[in-house]
């Protein structure tokens, strides 16, 4: 049902823009019968209620359309830009969280003390920090000062191994860092308020070790809120982050669905945001199964 509704208002919203996407994919030189006929196969010329069903009726069979601009189909397109969406987003989560979990678990463990403080700092820094302009750094100092590693680029895994990790580092960090500092508060705020819950201090006065007290009630109640906002973060960065991928020239998900703005490419634009919105969808399916999981009381 919310695919559905985020189906019809993308649709409509595309269709607002201004520009003729016939006009832009056949450049200044075309005759009338050319225009017409290309408004023709796209179905450009039928009522734009007849249109919506049209495109929703294939979209439920996977046929996302075809591209104004190369008439390359939507799914094929997509298909070529994920692995790199794919693997930009979830080694930057995995550096987030290695970054997030100890560091707000060892603030919340000693309140107000130099750890605390240093962390607290550590990640205000990162989330006043814009992505793109740590991306810019990372490039001048790593890749322009030391030498050390590619300016940008995307080599597949299986092609090139070395290659593909040492393009990965930069965008990786660029992201991970920003993505780490806003879970390391979440962590902290989460270890806290577990840490003051009754049956805590319950199991501490029966003098249960230290170690199963953290590992069984505190840390376990504190990964609840840690799964909502990890989940926001990996769907955010499956949807592109677009200026990082341009800074790096990372060709992702981010980058197709600009192009297409900039092309008017409604059947690509459209086929991107969709899958931008069934991103969510099912990360907020497996967040609700992980809850229970984690919890099994949820689930009751």
């Amino acid at each position: 049902m919310v695919l559905a509704g985020v189906s019809v208002l993308v649709f409509g919203l595309i269709h607002l823009i201004k520009g003729d996407p016939v006009r832009l994919a056949l450049g200044t030189r075309y005759s009338q019968e050319t225009y017409e006929a290309l408004r023709h196969r796209n179905g450009l010329d039928l009522p734009l209620v007849q249109q919506y069903f049209d495109w929703a009726g294939r979209a439920l069979t996977g046929d996302l359309g075809v591209s104004f601009r190369s008439g390359d189909p939507v799914m094929s397109l997509i298909g070529q830009r994920l692995p790199a969406t794919l693997t930009l987003a979830f080694s930057a989560v995995l550096l987030a969280l290695l970054i997030a979990i100890p560091l707000g678990t060892l603030s919340a463990l000693r309140p107000r003390s130099f750890v605390d403080r240093t962390a607290t700092v550590i990640s205000q820094i990162g989330i006043s920090v814009p992505d793109f302009w740590l991306a810019i750094v990372l490039i001048l100092v790593f890749a322009g000062t030391l030498g050390w590693l590619p300016t940008g680029g995307y080599v597949p895994l299986t092609e090139d191994p070395l290659g593909w990790l040492e393009r990965l580092i930069l965008p990786v960090i660029a992201t991970g860092v920003v993505s780490g500092a806003v879970l390391t508060r979440f962590v902290r705020s989460s270890v806290l308020e577990a840490m003051g819950a009754d049956h805590v201090r319950t199991a501490q006065a029966k003098g249960l070790p230290g170690r199963h007290v953290f590992g069984w009630h505190v840390l376990r109640n504190a990964l609840l809120p840690l799964v909502t906002v990890t989940g926001v973060q990996l769907a955010y960065l499956l949807s592109g982050v677009v200026v990082v991928e341009i800074v790096f020239s990372w060709p992702g998900l981010g980058q197709l669905a600009l192009q297409a703005v900039r092309d008017r490419d409604y059947p690509v634009l459209q086929g991107a945001i969709l899958l931008f919105a069934l991103v969510f969808l099912v990360i907020n399916l497996v967040v609700d199964l992980l809850y229970t999981r984690i919890d099994p009381r949820i689930g009751r």
